[in-house]
């Protein structure tokens, strides 16, 4: 890369508007993590029959009054995240070096991929007048699974999937979520419950996801589609076994500080 290329990337990263925007695709992801740990608080008690998962968190956003629109402001938020996360896997990171850094950046480059596909999913949804077209996990793991090697290549995606969750964990257990809040974001009585709903809300999102990627390796394993799925099916799967409703509130209530920790970051952003 050009010396006038970094420039213009370090440019970009230092910019007010950019900084303004991200903070509006970050409140756009707490959002949906919180109207997913709504969905699936209802599942848990048998109020709901809809789907807890991002297609059904945007459908829900969609049945409001000026849903399309705040649709629309949520896609361009995660838009703002793509461009954030490409520029930090790029030229980002600079307090880090080597190793670590090489690492932080492609930990960007996978959030590149996540909020760029959250931010097509929700300008589906608000292009389509609140339809997403249904969860398709299933249906790509069958075409998958008949491709040469397809096996191996869920069993893959299972693993990446996986390998996320423990990540996902890991940061939660050892707060390394803090390097993402101010000082100020970290101190006093307010500091404390950011810091809590950090903690709780990485555990429980990276225990769903590993339910998932759980899915995927038995989808592998046993040459089924059928034993794949999304974040919905997951949630099912564990509503399923002993003490499962309590167990899927505790998971939407984590996913529901999940959310609010997206909120405490938007306000005390530490670029």
């Amino acid at each position: 890369m050009t010396d006038s290329a970094r420039q213009l990337g370090r440019k970009a990263d230092d910019s007010e508007l950019l900084d303004v925007a991200v903070r509006v695709g970050l409140i756009s992801y707490g959002a949906v993590h919180l109207l997913i740990a709504w969905l699936a608080a209802q599942l848990a008690f048998g109020g709901n029959k809809g789907s807890a998962s991002k297609d059904g968190a945007l459908q829900e956003v969609a049945r409001q009054p000026f849903g399309s629109v705040l649709l629309y402001i949520m896609a361009a938020g995660f838009a703002a995240l793509v461009v954030w996360q490409l520029i930090e896997a790029v030229v980002g990171h600079r307090d880090k070096d080597g190793a670590g850094r090489k690492l932080k950046q492609a930990s960007s480059a996978l959030k590149v991929a996540i909020y760029g596909f959250l931010g097509f999913s929700t300008l589906k949804v608000a292009s389509s007048g609140g339809s997403s077209g249904g969860d398709k996990t299933e249906s790509m793991t069958a075409k998958v699974l008949n491709l040469p090697a397809g096996q191996l290549l869920v069993g893959g995606i299972g693993l990446a999937v996986a390998a996320y969750a423990i990540t996902l964990i890991y940061r939660g257990l050892s707060e390394g979520f803090r390097e993402h809040l101010e000082s100020q974001g970290q101190t006093g009585d307010l500091g404390r419950a950011y810091v809590m709903f950090g903690k709780i809300g990485y555990v429980s999102k990276g225990i769903a996801l590993l339910i998932v990627g759980g899915l995927f390796l038995g989808a592998a394993w046993t040459h089924d589609p059928d034993k794949s799925g999304g974040l919905d099916q997951a949630l099912r799967e564990l509503l399923d076994r002993p003490f499962g409703s309590l167990m899927l509130g505790v998971i939407a209530f984590g996913i529901g500080c999940y959310g609010l920790f997206c909120f405490a970051r938007a306000r005390h952003l530490d670029r």
